[in-house]
């Protein structure tokens, strides 16, 4: 990774997704592509089917591409060659502008590329590079015969042939990219690809830290150059064998150019301005911190080698999240994570310590923190510039100004970047704890350009993508590492049972990371997996889409699963759920109805209120009167009280008293106070009755008396003259202290209860009690 945006095929990024390629021999499996993708098709562009067996090519071309690329002109090893021959930073960032630079011929060429062909030019182009970079193994024998001035001008043309032959290439390599990568898939691609590419430089880069350890003076690159031509012969094989990218027969003065257009294109503009400043932000930055690493830090040459591996492992452990996560959030929100996160790299290296012991460890964790967020920058906006941004139809023109825009503000960044250097030279200081050097400016571009970048690139308007706010909501609401775990299983159950638990484990992370897995589990054709994603989805947070597939399955014909639905609608809380569960009140089956009563009283619903004291008083089924009235009670309607009363008497079901008996509490005070009596009387009946009469002593003082005499009879199992006194307390009840018509109500039924069931119906005990203490 050096950081110069998404350009092409050198090992920064590249394009392949091998999981839905099949093997030799084996049958082909296409995704399914809908109609609005097809209808951008054009006739001479390869069907899916081809571009899919192609993709494995293109893998293997971009992974002998990368070794090509860290053993040449990219990556610290070039940058340590060019300082080995002698070359002042300026001249080192002269050098490297070149290769941005030719961009420029990419507006002027592009009409001749699509007409020759943009798989043609890249193939013949980006084979004629290779022999130009041939000419670097000659740059020894320049130096010994002819000295150093003419190995510098020696090394300079080859640099501009092979930044020309490149470009050229390139201006191919942007459409023809375009064309056999399908959009649907393009985060995916990117991501699964980048896994090959980043294995392949961690081993160049490991292997160049080897072979420059053991070598001295130029030995070691020129060992490096020769192996990295024959990888890159490899790969240009690799990619003749990728479909598409066929001459467009065009008339070649009539067709017209699409160059004012894109220029006028806000979105294009607003792109090719924010990634400008991310070039020039990061570029220079980049570029020179192999040097930063050893003049400053005291790194040696193959230490700062192999801190390319900590970069390159990091991307790797991270890239299949960022392109999952541009896949199904959007290209927007992954790219602008990926800005801000690098925001912190400037950052840790202005703060490194110097001639610390622990400094190539420091060096390599920041590395490895680079990587990672690069790769977020890398999939976000490469996606977003092939997906969203550039017309397919218009491709070639939209392609090659970008190309241009990027060569022209890559290769001033990297002029500006060795200017820099060269005149603060003797800077030094201390700021703070900060030491100042001559990179310091460098760093300081780095984190104050990608602010200005950032606020551009959010101005790009996106259809169907949230916002970067949205994005980091859902991320870490809930428990994304529970969340991305449960995915995994998820997709790897390979039986029911498997599929059920993983169902469960996606509920109870929280997370709306998992909404697309709770969709697919919804539409599974097993009936228990189904039923577990509606309890899942119940758990979760309230999320727009879910929410519809719990409405589609509260009206559709499985009772069952209605229920849940109805259920599910409830426990998640939101007013959105209200409609669909008044209209369920219709319901033709009972228990939908009782279901969608409680689920409204949850949502706290209170316009429902008239519709079910009416049903409730014309209801005859016993299942329903419960369902509806504690419902009622659950919404505070006092008016019901009586109703409940006389339900709870003649109840024979202890868990439905139980909960008609909490519905009378939440009339008569609080709820929570309620619940934390009735465990304490479960556990321990005299002693809780004791510390409840206690504590209402001291509340009321006329009867604190009696009041204690009952709470130590209770004390000692004494029932009968516990609930004797119990009876004299609260007839004086209302002399003491003034109850609520609800409380006076509970009270006097539940005296009359206790006297007909004693504590065989210990629920009017706890309903004496809360309506006394309320």
């Amino acid at each position: 990774m050096n950081g110069r945006l998404p350009a092409g095929a050198d090992g920064r990024f590249s394009l392949a997704m091998l999981p839905y390629l099949p093997k030799p021999g084996e049958p082909l499996t296409l995704p399914i592509v809908s109609s609005s993708d097809s209808a951008f098709i054009p006739r001479d562009e390869p069907t899916t089917a081809e571009k899919l067996r192609g993709l494995r090519w293109n893998v293997l071309g971009d992974s002998a591409n990368t070794v090509f690329a860290q053993f040449t002109f990219f990556g610290s090893v070039f940058i340590l060659f060019l300082s080995e021959l002698g070359l002042s930073k300026s001249q080192i960032g002269f050098m490297l502008s070149l290769i941005p630079f030719a961009g420029l011929v990419a507006p002027f060429i592009a009409p001749n590329v699509a007409r020759y062909g943009y798989k043609r030019t890249f193939i013949t182009f980006w084979g004629a590079r290779k022999g130009v970079t041939l000419l670097l193994l000659f740059v020894p024998w320049v130096l010994w015969q002819l000295g150093q001035t003419a190995a510098l001008l020696f090394v300079g043309f080859i640099v501009g042939g092979f930044a020309l032959s490149r470009a050229i290439a390139e201006t191919g390599r942007y459409p023809w990219a375009q064309e056999f990568v399908p959009a649907y898939l393009r985060g995916k691609y990117d991501a699964v690809a980048n896994v090959f590419t980043t294995i392949a430089g961690l081993i160049a880069v490991a292997t160049a830290g080897l072979v420059l350890n053991r070598t001295s003076g130029l030995t070691g690159y020129m060992i490096l150059i020769g192996v990295g031509l024959a990888f890159g012969l490899l790969g240009v094989w690799a990619f003749s064998r990728v479909p598409g990218g066929a001459p467009t027969a065009v008339p070649d003065e009539k067709q017209p150019r699409a160059t004012r257009e894109a220029l006028h294109d806000p979105n294009f503009r607003n792109y090719l301005i924010g990634v400008a400043l991310m070039i020039i932000a990061f570029t220079p930055m980049l570029s020179f911190l192999p040097l930063y690493m050893q003049e400053e830090i005291g790194l040696t040459d193959s230490q700062v080698v192999l801190l390319q591996n900590g970069t390159l492992l990091g991307g790797l452990l991270s890239v299949f999240m960022w392109g999952w996560a541009a896949d199904r959030f959007g290209s927007a929100p992954v790219m602008l994570a990926g800005i801000i996160t690098r925001l912190l790299l400037p950052v840790l290296w202005l703060i490194m310590p110097r001639s610390s012991p622990w400094n190539f460890y420091w060096a390599m964790g920041i590395a490895f923190f680079q990587g990672a967020t690069e790769m977020a920058w890398i999939i976000g906006s490469a996606r977003l510039l092939f997906v969203s941004i550039v017309p397919t139809e218009k491709k070639g023109d939209y392609m090659a100004l970008y190309y241009a825009w990027i060569g022209l503000v890559g290769g001033l960044s990297q002029l500006a970047g060795g200017w820099i250097l060269q005149i603060t030279g003797s800077l030094s200081g201390e700021f703070l704890t900060m030491e100042i050097d001559p990179y310091t400016p460098l760093f300081l571009m780095g984190l104050v350009l990608p602010i200005a970048g950032f606020f551009f690139l959010r101005r790009v308007r996106m259809h169907d993508e949230i916002g970067v706010g949205e994005f980091a909501g859902i991320v870490l609401r809930g428990n994304p590492f529970m969340a991305v775990e449960s995915m995994i299983r998820f997709h790897l159950a390979k039986d029911e049972e498997a599929a059920v638990l993983s169902t469960a484990r996606l509920g109870q992370a929280r997370s709306l990371l998992t909404v697309e897995e709770l969709l697919e589990s919804l539409q599974d054709p097993r009936f228990n997996v189904r039923f577990e994603a509606l309890v899942a989805i119940g758990r979760t947070r309230p999320d727009e889409q879910l929410l519809n597939a719990l409405v589609e399955v509260l009206n559709g014909s499985d009772p069952a699963l209605s229920v849940m639905a109805a259920w599910a609608l409830g426990r998640m809380g939101s007013a959105q759920g209200q409609e669909p569960l008044r209209e369920a009140l219709d319901s033709g089956y009972r228990s939908i109805r009782a279901h969608s009563a409680r689920s409204l009283a949850t949502l706290g619903d209170d316009s429902v209120i008239p519709l079910l004291r009416a049903r409730l008083a014309a209801e005859t089924d016993h299942g329903l009167q419960i369902a509806y009235a504690t419902a009622l009670g659950k919404l505070g309607d006092e008016s019901v009280t009586l109703l409940l009363l006389e339900l709870l008497a003649e109840e024979e079901e202890p868990i439905a008293r139980a909960e008609l008996a909490l519905a009378l509490a939440r009339l008569g005070g609080d709820e929570n106070s309620y619940i934390h009596l009735l465990r304490q009387v479960r556990a321990d009946l005299d002693t809780a009755v004791f510390q409840a009469l206690s504590t209402l002593a001291k509340k009321w003082p006329g009867q604190a008396e009696t009041i204690q005499r009952c709470a130590t009879a209770f004390s000692l199992g004494r029932h009968e003259e516990a609930l004797a006194l119990l009876q004299q307390i609260g007839e004086k009840a209302g002399a003491e202290r003034p109850l609520s018509p609800s409380n006076e109500a509970i009270l006097g039924e539940a005296l009359v209860r206790l006297g007909e069931f004693g504590l065989a119906r210990r629920e009017y005990l706890l309903l004496a009690l809360h309506a006394m203490a309320a």
